[in-house]
């Protein structure tokens, strides 16, 4: 009787991810990401999403001055195995302003993921994967059910705190309280 052997996920590593795009495989307007060692195809863009991260891009920019850089659908590393590219990041301010590395976890003030099609994936795999590296805050902004998920607390298995804004609020990042962000165009 021949042995049935299972198949062997290959995970590819940050460094791996990198090289395909130097040696072309991957195309610079490719849209993917690297989670948890898998390329994963990202969604187009819908112009409700595109909306909502250009207010949000500058809502921040306006508000956070030299407290913070904001880094909008660029990369985070946040090990190995996983280099997402949030929508929108909030990270410490750094004099190279991240062009020697990409920043890890212990820089992001902020994640903020926008979901227009991707709702579940955002929520269910890159929310956790956030948490279990350590991201202080995670917003979760659902464009269709006009709902800001607001995560705090990271733990191992997920965000201990999380609530979801409705109404035209304002809220401010927890690692940046003097950041005012006033929702009422968002929702």
């Amino acid at each position: 009787m021949p042995v049935s052997l299972p198949p062997v996920r290959h995970r590819h590593s940050v460094s791996e991810f990198l090289r395909m795009a130097q040696a072309g495989v991957l195309a610079e307007d490719d849209r993917v990401e690297l989670i948890d060692g898998d390329l994963i195809d990202m969604r187009p863009i819908g112009s409700r999403h595109a909306g909502a991260v250009s207010r949000l891009t500058s809502l921040f920019g306006a508000g956070v001055g030299a407290e913070a850089i904001v880094s909008v659908q660029n990369p985070v590393q946040l090990d190995r195995y996983s280099q997402p590219q949030p929508d929108l990041a909030l990270l410490r301010p750094r004099a190279d302003f991240y062009a020697e590395s990409h920043p890890q976890p212990a820089d992001v003030l902020l994640i903020v993921e926008v979901a227009e099609a991707s709702l579940d994936y955002d929520r269910d795999v890159k929310v956790p994967l956030y948490a279990r590296h350590g991201v202080a805050e995670v917003w979760l902004l659902d464009v269709a059910g006009r709902c800001l998920t607001v995560y705090r607390s990271p733990g191992p298995d997920g965000y201990g705190q999380q609530r979801c804004v409705q109404n035209a609020e304002s809220i401010s990042p927890v690692l940046l309280p003097t950041v005012v962000v006033d929702l009422a165009g968002l929702l």
